[in-house]
């Protein structure tokens, strides 16, 4: 069956390690789009953080979409949000008891901002704020509101700390089974709700634009991406570069995000 929605990963995907789109997959994700061809991107950032490469390949409007919070919150790209899965206050104090376990900085995002309890923050987590262009909003326990709700938590550290792996190692088996929880890079480990997905996320998108899951083609390379691979009815191409539990997963593995990868797939599967 014919592809007919591409949903695409950010970082480590569609950017080569130099933070950028290549000029050949830029052209080549525009002619999938002039051919009628969704192309979503599928991101554990804000909304705020994805816009700028929607726009370089000529994608706006609110008859395109973003996958975004790893799955938490899906957006057209007016803003509106199509469906959203969020955190509450209870939440919060569980995320406050994890945090113990090991020496990292917490961080809460939210379609708004980045509010955390720190106030010495991680390189990473100042990082992640700049990329997505969002405020880090610094408060004191007692200014956190009861009825606060967030989409997505980020656990961050600095690189060369073994503290992200202590705390991956220390987190209890009930929290596996209570939230989503995605070891995405060596200095960060990221939080959902539970059933809050990229590959969820994807899912009801297509069901949304009346699309069944095989018209589905998905790109990744890293473990949030892992939900997207593990729908055996979506299309999934792995990144050269990408881990070796997407890898395995995969229907196809292409080149790395520094040599095309993703346009050489679309060129032999799709256009």
């Amino acid at each position: 069956m014919a592809i007919k929605m591409i949903a695409v990963d950010l970082d480590g995907t569609l950017l080569t390690s130099g933070n950028n789109i290549s000029p050949e997959t830029q052209r080549t994700l525009q002619v999938a789009s002039s051919q009628g061809i969704k192309v979503v991107l599928a991101s554990g950032r804000p909304l705020s953080g994805v816009l700028p490469f929607d726009e370089q390949l000529g994608l706006s409007g609110d008859d395109q979409y973003a996958v975004v919070f790893n799955g938490a919150v899906v957006q057209n790209l007016a803003g509106k949000v199509l469906m959203s899965q969020e955190m509450d206050y209870r939440d919060f104090n569980t995320m406050l008891r994890l945090q113990r376990l090991a020496h990292v900085n917490l961080h809460f995002e939210t379609t708004e901002c980045f509010w955390t309890l720190d106030h010495d923050l991680s390189v990473q987590m100042q990082i992640n704020a700049a990329f997505t262009d969002n405020e880090i909003r610094v408060r004191n326990r007692e200014e956190i509101p009861k009825n606060f709700t967030f989409n997505k938590v980020g656990f961050t550290c600095n690189r060369g700390s073994d503290q992200i792996e202590k705390l991956w190692n220390s987190i209890p088996d009930w929290a596996f089974q209570s939230y989503d929880i995605v070891h995405s890079l060596d200095t960060c480990i990221e939080l959902n709700a539970i059933g809050a997905s990229k590959g969820n996320a994807v899912m009801d998108l297509a069901e949304r634009l009346k699309l069944s899951q095989n018209e589905v083609m998905v790109f990744g390379d890293q473990g949030n991406d892992l939900s997207m691979f593990e729908n055996s009815e979506f299309k999934k191409v792995a990144m050269g570069n990408a881990i070796s539990d997407i890898k395995d997963r995969a229907d196809y593995i292409t080149d790395d995000n520094d040599h095309n990868g993703i346009a050489k797939a679309l060129k032999k599967f799709v256009l």
